[in-house]
């Protein structure tokens, strides 16, 4: 059984640091990309950041590049969402999720519950 649980979320403030954690079980890790996306209430799903398979390749969009750090360990299970510049835009339901294949144009399967996270001073 795929499962994906999402940790970190909560209380943070403009401008500060945020570090999620996702950890993934039911599946062999290391074979499929994987993608932090984020919801708010009202809105489709945004794609914040994604990962390869192999954890070494990170794809990055316009908005958050530079802003947003993914990265993982396969050993763990786990892969991780960073920022040290949070902004009250930022504020929403974060989701992890396993690719159906082992790259990001593949769609994806499988999401966890989320982790909520409230960006406010």
């Amino acid at each position: 059984q795929v499962q994906l649980v999402e940790s970190g979320g909560g209380l943070a403030q403009p401008g500060g640091p945020l570090r999620l954690s996702c950890v993934a079980s039911g599946f062999t890790f290391g074979n499929y990309a994987k993608t932090w996306f984020r919801q708010v209430p009202g809105k489709g799903p945004e794609w914040v950041t994604g990962i390869s398979s192999d954890v070494r390749v990170t794809y990055d969009t316009g908005a958050a590049k530079g802003r947003f750090t993914i990265s993982g360990d396969n050993a763990k299970n786990t892969v991780y969402l960073e920022t040290n510049s949070l902004k009250t835009g930022n504020t929403g339901m974060y989701y992890c999720a396993k690719h159906a294949t082992n790259t990001k144009a593949s769609g994806m399967d499988y999401w966890g519950g989320g982790t909520l996270v409230t960006i406010s001073s």
